[in-house]
């Protein structure tokens, strides 16, 4: 029996020239749309509020020039400190995240080095840490120092973005930052789920969901061009609720409580059972 072609973004529709020039027209706003914020974000990259307004007018004008829509369930903790802690589908994770709430992602390091992007992450002022034991204390501290002065932290736990379909256990050894009050004050935990549910208004299944997410060696290039090609994509994020480490026991105890809080609410919006 012949094995059935797969599926690729093209059978979308049968118009692959219109879809790449809408592709292109994307791609041209969107760094426009830097250059044009660029020369006001300069100047105040040190002025947390200003930075964080900034910020968000930024990726929710990514968004939109990208044809994404964001819905939201629950609410950001105005809790201090803070961490958020997420799966991690895609790069689109960042402008999504990016577009809801303040503060510094924390980021590999090797991405620091990433043309374009590497660029973005640095003017968001990312914290970028290495995987080696001779920088871990210095990189704690620089954490901490966020954290205390009112700067929640988005951190991405299971180390690595997954398929979309499922969500890879919490690495604890990334709940460190959380184990230490910051100036007399617990470090607050929030669970953040992602799920990448709809495009052109349609459910996305199992099969087509990796046309979004971005994992394992996909190349980016390519992969960001299919993404700019497709229809409007709906984005669901469920904020719930903020815990305190040291209430949850340890940070092994906390990183599966996260897991465990996140798998359950994208599994109900990948299933279409997302709170009205």
């Amino acid at each position: 029996m012949q094995r059935a072609a797969e599926p690729t973004p093209g059978t979308f529709g049968q118009h692959g020239r219109i879809e790449s020039a809408i592709a292109g027209l994307r791609l041209a706003l969107i760094l426009a749309w830097l250059l044009l914020l660029l020369p006001v974000y300069l100047p105040v990259m040190m002025w947390e509020p200003a930075q964080t307004v900034l910020n968000k007018l930024f990726w929710r004008g990514v968004l939109r020039l990208a044809n994404v829509r964001v819905r939201v369930f629950g609410r950001a903790s105005p809790l201090r400190p803070l961490l958020f802690v997420s799966n991690h589908v895609s790069y689109l994770d960042i402008p999504v995240l990016g577009s809801l709430l303040p503060g510094s992602f924390v980021a590999k390091a090797e991405i620091a080095k990433w043309p374009g992007l590497g660029l973005v992450a640095k003017l968001g002022r990312a914290v970028f840490v290495e995987r080696k034991r001779t920088e871990a204390a210095r990189q704690k501290e620089e954490l901490t120092r966020r954290l205390g002065r009112g700067v929640p932290l988005i951190l991405f736990p299971e180390g690595t973005s997954d398929d979309g379909n499922r969500v890879y256990p919490f690495k604890s050894t990334l709940f460190a930052i959380a184990e230490e009050a910051v100036d007399g004050q617990p470090v607050m935990v929030q669970p953040v789920a992602v799920a990448y549910t709809r495009c052109f208004g349609m459910p996305i299944g199992y099969v087509w969901r990796h046309f979004f997410a971005w994992y394992g060696d996909m190349d980016l290039a390519p992969h960001l061009w299919q993404v700019l090609r497709m229809g409007r994509l709906t984005v669901e994020v469920t904020f719930l609720e903020p815990r305190m480490l040291s209430a949850l026991g340890s940070r092994k105890a906390a990183a599966e409580h996260c897991h465990a809080a996140v798998r359950a609410a994208v599994a109900r919006s990948l299933s279409g059972r997302s709170p009205s």
